[in-house]
Formats: structure tokens, C-alpha cells, sequence
């Protein structure tokens, strides 16, 4: 990515990287887990992780992932990448979809797609060296030894490690070094795309801002695109471009991070955004209290799977599914009252 475009405002970079090619498109994605009841595991229903998701990645974007635990942050990134299976829908990754090359095709493209795991500790083999560790992608595709050797130390000194590290088994090292490991590995290949699965939500708070630096500094160096799964609403608006907020498998809003941080159109947004911590004690947010648990997965509600906690739900939430569709420039919602919910913002 451009030096120049990466420290420019995010209004320059959004027009910037919307000048460019899709790197990534999602195209009504889904992924049903069964429901197996009885001796024999007779299918009685689906749990519905994701369900028709659809977005845009361009190259050298951060697009962040927000949304309630179980509303499938993680089960969307894994099934982009194909470490889970879809169930229906297209992952159209530099116009090939992933959904339907064959496995050799799919072998050579996943050098470039690559993913940072939650826990920094449970991720990583804990008989082999940190060394070893790094390496297995290179040995994986075939990578000579010595040219190995030669990578592990580069990557090691890039994500602030030293190559001596490399002898060092993962529970010598503290959370944040780990993490560092287990994002050094993920660089093995010279990815372009990079799902960071909640990569500092395990970490200490004194250790988070160092490894978002860190990969924020990767990706001007390497031009990397970010997909940034988080519950942390601060974290996911200091490193994106954009953010998608999903609930119960679905997109139900999807925004420039300035945009709609400033501009939430969705109840459920406004809802998350309420229960940020106010650091000013001058000011005072209004805490929005959904009512209500969030319904489950295999029995999504009829109509707007929102209706059942929101504020401002009406009859026709409860009847017709709301349309994904653009409240303002490249700010899309699916909300029947998104202007109704934008006024109250305003207000």
C-alpha cells in the first residue's frame, strides 16, 4: 500500500482504495451447522452462523467486524478462508471463487490468504520451536531450508522478536510475544489478505496498543488488507476503514468507521455504540438497554431478526425482512426505520 494514501485522513483513503479492484467479495455467503437428533443423527434443524452475508475488500483495506459473541465474527472469517466449509454463497478472492476451484488451485491461493488466531497460546504447537513454528507454512509449500532459515530470522526481527527466539518453546515467551509468534507465522508466505480473528482481546490492556501498532505498521510496509474481527468497539474504530456490524448471522449495517461511529442508522449499532466508556466526564452518553436475549440461531425470528430487542420495531419488522440498502454515500443499513434511527443520532 502507498506510504501516503496509509497516513492520509480515512475520507483520502477510503476514495483511494475505492479507485481499485476488489481484492475480496463475499457474495451471500452462508454456513448452516446441522442439528442431529436420535441413534441414528437424523437432521432436524440448522444452526444459521452466518446467513447470506455480502461485502467488499479491497486491497490494502482494513474492513473491522463488530457484533454481539455468537453472532458469527469468527465463523464468517474462517469460512472466507475456507478452514470451514460454506454451505452456499460465492468467496470471490482476486476473481477466482474459492467455492469451487479445485484443491490445487485453492493450495496455491491460500499462501496468500492467511489468519491470526484469538489465542495466542492455544494456537501454536507447544512441542515445537518458536522456530519451527514460523517455518511450517514455508515447509508446507515447499520452501527450501535454507531459505527457510534465512525467513524465519527476517520475520522474527520484523514483528520485534530476535532470531535467537527461535529455540525458545511458545510458554517461554509472555501473551504479547506469542501473539507476535503467531503473527510472524501468518507473514510466512507474503499474504495479501490477513484475517485477524480478535487478535488482541487475550492480550493485557498495556500489551493491545503494541501489537496494533505493530500491525498497523505491517500493513503500510507489506500493503497488507485486513479482515478485523473485535468486540472492542474502540480497537476496531482506531485501525478501519470500515466497519460491518453484524447480528444473528447477518450484516445489518456496514459504514465508513468515521461514518458510522458519528452516523449509526441501526438500532442495534446505536445500541453497541451507547455502551462505549465516555472518557470525558463532562459528557454524558445515553445508554441504550436492549431488552431481551438474543434469539437463537436455529430460530431466528421472522422479518427483521433485530424486531424482538429493538426500540423502535413495528409490525412490519415483524413481517418483512428489511432491504440492504444506502441510507447515505456508502453508508448501507437493513433497517426499516434507518431514517427514523438516524434522526434519533441527530437529536
Amino acid at each position: 500500500m502507498n506510504a501516503a494514501l496509509a497516513s492520509a485522513p480515512q475520507e483520502q483513503r477510503l476514495q483511494g482504495l475505492a479507485g481499485g479492484e476488489p481484492l475480496l467479495e463475499v457474495r451471500d455467503l452462508k454456513k448452516y451447522y446441522p442439528i442431529r437428533r436420535g441413534l441414528f443423527g437424523r437432521v432436524e434443524g440448522f444452526i444459521r452462523a452466518v446467513d447470506g452475508v455480502s461485502f467488499t475488500l479491497r486491497q490494502g483495506e482494513t474492513l473491522g467486524l463488530v457484533g454481539e459473541s455468537g453472532c458469527g465474527k469468527t465463523t464468517l472469517g474462517r469460512t472466507i478462508l475456507r478452514l470451514q466449509e460454506p454451505t452456499a454463497g460465492q468467496i470471490v478472492y482476486r476473481g477466482q471463487d474459492l467455492t469451487r476451484v479445485p484443491p490445487a488451485s485453492l493450495r496455491r491461493l491460500r499462501r496468500e490468504m492467511q489468519i491470526i488466531f484469538q489465542d495466542p497460546f492455544g494456537s501454536l504447537d507447544p512441542r515445537m520451536t518458536a522456530g519451527q513454528i514460523v517455518a511450517e507454512p514455508l515447509v508446507v509449500h515447499g520452501v527450501p531450508r535454507a531459505e527457510r532459515q534465512r525467513r524465519v530470522a527476517e520475520l522474527l526481527e520484523r514483528v520485534g522478536l530476535s532470531p535467537q527466539d527461535a529455540r525458545r518453546l511458545p510458554h517461554e515467551f509472555s501473551g504479547g510475544q506469542r501473539q507476535r509468534l503467531g503473527i510472524a507465522r501468518a507473514l510466512a508466505l507474503n499474504p495479501r489478505l490477513v484475517v485477524c480473528d480478535e487478535p488482541v482481546s487475550a492480550l493485557d490492556v498495556s500489551i493491545q496498543s503494541q501489537i496494533l501498532n505493530l500491525l498497523m505498521e505491517l500493513q503500510r510496509e507489506l500493503g497488507l488488507t485486513y479482515l478485523f474481527i473485535a468486540h472492542d468497539l474502540n480497537v476496531v474504530r482506531h485501525v478501519s476503514d470500515r466497519v460491518g456490524v453484524m447480528y444473528l448471522g447477518r450484516l445489518v449495517e456496514l459504514a465508513g468507521a468515521d461514518e458510522l461511529y458519528a452516523w449509526p442508522a441501526h438500532p442495534y449499532t446505536q445500541a453497541l455504540l451507547s455502551a462505549i466508556p465516555e472518557p470525558d466526564p463532562e459528557r454524558r452518553r445515553e445508554r441504550i438497554v436492549l431488552q431481551g436475549d438474543v434469539p437463537s440461531p436455529a430460530r431466528p425470528p421472522s422479518g427483521c431478526r433485530f424486531h424482538t430487542r429493538c426500540p423502535l420495531a413495528r409490525e412490519r419488522c415483524r413481517l418483512e425482512e428489511p432491504a440492504w440498502r444506502a441510507v447515505r454515500p456508502g453508508h448501507w443499513v437493513a433497517c426499516h426505520f434507518a431514517e427514523e434511527a438516524l434522526g434519533r443520532t441527530a437529536g
